[in-house]
């Protein structure tokens, strides 16, 4: 796996002060997509165990309320390995961290698509297991609005990965309420 771009101090991918991972490769190849040349599967730089203590040194510092995983595409295959041992390890040693993920598809697709092969979706599984919040969706340019919360079409979701485990039914992000809808005209 490789990635493009660790922020250390973003307030722009979810709740509070975070670190935040960019990763490389994505097909979905959204129309208006912030930043296109992660679409290429090597773009920036490997991700090595070195690059992953660095992100983890990261919550040294307190105020940092958690991971956000965006890309490219985390849920691409080749990224969902890269990252499987790394959200282990975050969550071994930072339990009360949250992960936000963001993702073009949708939950439903990543959960339920009958065409996956199993051993992909055991991968899936255990890797959404460690999200607190998922926010799915493609970017759809005619749906952008700038009084979103946390994404950039008004199709995208913000799930609530703990509350959607324990309902069984898809739980959408308590702050969500304080979205000012201004749709693109």
């Amino acid at each position: 796996m490789f990635y493009g771009a660790i922020k250390k101090s973003d307030i722009a991918n979810g709740e509070g002060i975070r670190t935040t991972l960019f990763v490389s490769g994505c097909r979905n190849r959204c129309n208006g997509c912030f930043q296109p040349e992660t679409w290429a599967f090597d773009y920036g730089a490997p991700f090595t165990d070195t690059v992953a203590e660095e992100i983890f040194k990261t919550f040294e510092n307190p105020v940092l309320r958690g991971l956000t995983i965006l890309g490219g595409e985390p849920m691409e295959p080749e990224n969902q390995v890269g990252l499987l041992p790394f959200l282990r390890e975050f969550k071994r040693r930072f339990p009360d961290k949250t992960v936000w993920l963001y993702t073009g598809n949708l939950y439903e697709e990543l959960t339920g698509d009958a065409g996956s092969h199993e051993k992909a979706l055991d991968i899936t599984a255990e890797l959404l297991s460690y999200v607190d919040i998922l926010v799915d969706g493609r970017f759809i340019e005619e749906k952008k609005s700038l009084g979103l919360r946390f994404r950039g079409s008004s199709n995208q979701r913000i799930i609530d990965m703990k509350k959607t485990r324990e309902s069984g039914e898809i739980v959408i992000w308590d702050g969500c309420a304080l979205d000012k809808c201004y749709e693109r005209k």
